[in-house]
This record gives structure tokens, C-alpha cells and sequence, in this order.
């Protein structure tokens, strides 16, 4: 279960990493979305970061790890479904912030839900993270269970890609950064409104 615009809301802090980093009059909001989508997909910053990019993004990067803990909240609902979610299966979360898992899990703490996770794992913990399928095969055999069996939930294209390219089951939801027409492209095995809708689909 990836981490950002699937059970929590980072957009805020995207918001202000972006205005600590940028030396010119901050985009507007949308443009400032767009950095971190182009991060994932390791696109061009140029039209939109006119100063060096090196240093924005060692800027913009600290500042968003900071910020994270305040500056994220749990999309609506999430703490009910995790709950009855753990009650069906295993939960794992891998999530593409460059920080420990022990960051991970104050964060998950702080809201109340860590509990409902048998494993952390962050680009930290891996060599080459998502879209590979590293840090997801790493974590099934970490909760013990067949990767045929396991499902990848996720708000992008690199979290569809890497549950694919592990021979897992996805499902995209719709509540972070990407749209559904790029989603739809990736052919998940379900695309969802929110992370709310998943017990429908667990047995």
C-alpha cells in the first residue's frame, strides 16, 4: 500500500516545500502539483523552475521530509478502513520518500494507524524503489504470503507498474497526483474513487 495520495493527503506539504524551494514568485497551485508528479515519472522541472534545479530540488526535497509530519493528514475514513482491512489481510506500506521507516511509523503513530501494518518499507530500504518491484516482493516475503495473493494499492502510475511487474493484483485510486485516463493507460485490475471502496473487493 503506497503512502502518499492513497491514505494520506500531502498536498500541503507539497505546497510549501515548493515555495521554500523556489526563489521566484511560487506557480500557481496546479504548477506545483505537477513538480512532484514529475519527479515520480523523472520528467523536465524546466518550465517550471527557472532557477538551478540541483539546488531546488536538494531544497525542496529537505523541506517536504521536515515538513511531512504537520503538514499531512489522513484522507476521509482511512483510520475505518485500514481497520477493517487489517481484519481481511496483511498490511504493508511502501512509500517513495527518501527517509527511515522508523520516520514512517512516528508518522503513522501520530494518526493513530500504525498498528495496522506488519511492515514499513521506504526508498531507503531498497535499492531501486518503485516502479521495480523490489520493495514489494521484499515485503511479501517479509508478512509471509504468496505474491499472487497480494495487492498493490497506490494513487500513481509507478505504484500500478511495480504490483504489474511483481505479478501482483493493482488497484489505482483516484484521491492523489494522477488522473484517471493516465491510470487507465497502466490497466490496473481496478481503478477506485478512494481507498474506501477497497473492502469491497477483499475477501
Amino acid at each position: 500500500m503506497d503512502l502518499d495520495g492513497t491514505i494520506v493527503d500531502s498536498r500541503e506539504a507539497y505546497y510549501e516545500a515548493a515555495r521554500t524551494a523556489l526563489c521566484q514568485k511560487p506557480p500557481k497551485a496546479e504548477a506545483m502539483l505537477e513538480i512532484p508528479r514529475r519527479l515520480e515519472l523523472k520528467q523536465s522541472l524546466g518550465d517550471i523552475i527557472k532557477s538551478d534545479p540541483r539546488k531546488f530540488l536538494k531544497v525542496y526535497l529537505r523541506t517536504f521530509y521536515a515538513i511531512t509530519p504537520e503538514k499531512t493528514k489522513l484522507l476521509p475514513n482511512v483510520s475505518f478502513t485500514l481497520k477493517a482491512l487489517s481484519k481481511k489481510a496483511k498490511l504493508a506500506l511502501i512509500t517513495m520518500r527518501s527517509v527511515t521507516k522508523e520516520n514512517i511509523t512516528k508518522e503513522l503513530e501520530q494518526f493513530g494507524i500504525a498498528k495496522h501494518f506488519t511492515h514499513v518499507i521506504t526508498a531507503l530500504d531498497t535499492d531501486r524503489p518503485k516502479p521495480s518491484p523490489d520493495a514489494l516482493m521484499e515485503c511479501v516475503k517479509a508478512v509471509e504470503a504468496q505474491i499472487c495473493d497480494c495487492i498493490i494499492v497506490g494513487d500513481s502510475i509507478s505504484d500500478v507498474k511495480a504490483g504489474k511487474a511483481a505479478g501482483a493484483k493493482t488497484a489505482a485510486v483516484l484521491s492523489g497526483l494522477f488522473f484517471k485516463k493516465e491510470l487507465t493507460k497502466e490497466k490496473p485490475d481496478l481503478i477506485l474513487k478512494d481507498i474506501n471502496m477497497l473492502p469491497n473487493f477483499i475477501q
